[in-house]
């Protein structure tokens, strides 16, 4: 009989992020401050808080594009500090905010980015997503042609040309119209089920993290303020809605900012 023992490093490799006493300062700011959190296996994630919570920086960091001041990343058991490539081929980015090449047509840009993830039958996998995605008209325009929708889709397909058992994403609906933002939620939706995948994005759209998130993590200056389920998070907080709750997080901020310059205004005067 052919017994296997599990050990922590597989068990460690199948876990999609762990996250330890995590930091980044920059100058005399702190980004992110010593947050800890792990993401189970097939689960979505919201990262929610106000405008330099540390939302963008904590995906720059799981992505092994930002070096931590302290604390350690690891996704799928890869030390994203030091070795991010040994998980690289299995997560994936995808945000508004970073254009691809705008010279270059749709259908160069995910064919450089399929070589670059190692995509085999690159072409037949362009093509599927090209289909699922409605990009096939867009394949031989100039990126920098589309519209706002158009590259969002775009963006999508080349975050979804590896098939990422992770997938991060920034704002992935920001800027757009509700009937193209209600697609690419479904199409987000779809993903996670067909193929078990885990995803973490940062929004600021509480409609959209209500209707897609298994959980939310709640940044305030660059702290964890809160880690549950969104509805938990509303019966914590005694509001009705996500948007509420929020509300009330970034005002409690901003009155505790007011209270703290007060008397740095008094002494100065």
């Amino acid at each position: 009989m052919d017994e296997r023992v599990t050990t922590s490093q597989d068990l460690a490799e199948t876990v999609p992020v762990a996250v330890r006493d995590l930091t980044k300062v920059y100058g005399t700011v702190t980004a992110v401050d010593h947050i800890t959190f792990s993401l189970k296996p097939r689960t979505t994630v919201a990262l929610l808080g106000g405008n330099g919570a540390g939302k963008t920086t904590t995906i720059a960091m799981l992505l092994g594009l930002v070096v931590p001041t302290s604390g350690e990343v690891r996704v799928f058991g890869a030390d994203m500090a030091r070795s991010r490539y040994q998980a690289a081929q299995r997560i994936n980015f995808q945000s508004p905010y970073v254009d691809l090449p705008m010279r270059l047509t749709v259908r160069q840009n995910l064919t450089v980015y399929a070589g670059l993830y190692g995509v085999a039958n690159a072409e037949e996998r362009i093509a599927f997503l090209a289909h699922d995605l409605q990009i096939a008209s867009l394949l031989d325009r100039a990126t920098g042609k589309l519209s706002a929708g158009q590259k969002t889709r775009v963006g999508l397909a080349k975050a979804l040309l590896n098939a990422p058992e992770l997938l991060l994403l920034d704002e992935p609906t920001a800027s757009l119209d509700p009937d193209t933002a209600d697609w690419v939620r479904q199409k987000l939706k779809e993903y996670a089920q067909d193929r078990r995948a885990t995803i973490l994005f940062a929004s600021h759209n509480m409609a959209e993290v209500e209707r897609l998130a298994d959980r939310v993590i709640l940044l305030d200056s660059g702290r964890i303020l809160e880690d549950e389920a969104p509805r938990a998070l509303i019966k914590t907080y005694g509001r009705e809605t996500l948007e509420e709750v929020f509300l009330d997080v970034v005002r409690g901020r901003a009155r505790r900012l007011e209270r703290d310059e007060v008397p740095q205004a008094r002494e100065a005067s």
